[in-house]
């Protein structure tokens, strides 16, 4: 018999690729669906996530200007992260929602399917959305979809990791910056899989991660003048419109919530475009020669 301790784990926010605990110093007990104790989370504060937002800003120029092919390239390593780390997140998703072992593992199996689902939209999706305009005139005319910026994200309450993975994949992938407010009664997995994020190739500052109060962190979001958009898939209809409300003040793009029956079916390209801005730029012809041929 073994006379050793186990080695309880300190779950911690992600924030500009670091690991800190709230600047408040405080955490909030997390349960399992039958009322056992799980772990101690950090309660994010209005400082902290003011400091993911400047960590989210300052990551947005390197991420939105790398190519998309190579943004494919870091979503695939972070699909193969979390393949290697099935069976943790098979248990915390089973504690956090409830489920048996092979509910779980279906669940898991089609969060890491997601995640590839997306890595391979980056560089397809600017085919879908733009393109060459046909005009009246001596011109090109070309639309390119470009990424919106920071965008704060607020996580599904009851799917803690396939709904977390299909609202947060396609912000990123798209070429923009997250501040991800996790499940508040279930933020384990979204913890965790900070720590994939953190061992894979994206960025510092891409995405980030609080965990705590769903309205206390989401209200200095929707009002921050540095946020650009926010997804408010996690929030219920009294706060959503408070919410949005508040992003109205520097003409945020909102999404607000949308009824999912079931985050296993293919999501479409919706949650792509959400978070994209369409440039069309005019470039005249030339002519090729005396004989009035142009290109």
């Amino acid at each position: 018999m073994s006379d050793r301790l186990s080695v309880f784990k300190t779950y911690k926010l992600y924030v500009g690729g670091k690991f800190p605990r709230s600047e408040s110093g405080r955490v909030y007990e997390v349960t399992d669906s039958k009322g056992n104790w799980l772990a101690n989370a950090p309660q994010s504060s209005r400082k902290d996530a003011r400091d993911a937002v400047v960590a989210a800003r300052k990551a947005f120029g390197g991420w939105s200007g790398a190519t998309a092919y190579n943004r494919g390239q870091v979503l695939y390593r972070v699909a193969e992260m979390l393949e290697g780390r099935r069976d943790q997140f098979v248990r915390e998703v089973a504690d956090a929602e409830g489920l048996g072992k092979s509910k779980a593992a279906a669940v898991v199996d089609a969060t890491v399917d997601r995640w590839v689902w997306y890595a391979g939209w980056t560089d397809k999706i600017a085919q879908v959305v733009g393109g060459g305009n046909p005009v009246a005139g001596p011109f090109f005319n070309l639309s390119t979809p470009e990424p919106t910026g920071v965008v704060a994200v607020l996580a599904p309450q009851e799917s803690s990791f396939l709904g977390l993975v299909s609202v947060v994949a396609p912000v990123i992938a798209t070429g923009n910056t997250a501040v991800v407010v996790a499940s508040e009664k279930a933020p384990l997995p979204a913890l965790s899989l900070a720590e994939v994020l953190a061992t894979s190739d994206v960025p510092g500052g891409v995405v980030n991660v609080l965990s705590g109060r769903t309205t206390e962190i989401a209200t200095p979001l929707a009002a921050h003048q540095d946020v650009n958009a926010i997804d408010l898939a996690g929030a219920d209809e009294v706060l959503a419109k408070e919410l949005e409300i508040a992003a109205a003040d520097n003409l945020k793009r909102v999404l607000r919530p949308q009824p999912v029956d079931d985050w296993t079916a293919t999501p479409g390209t919706d949650r792509l475009t959400a978070f994209l801005e369409t440039k069309t730029v005019w470039h005249p012809t030339g002519a090729l020669g005396a004989s009035g041929s142009s290109y």
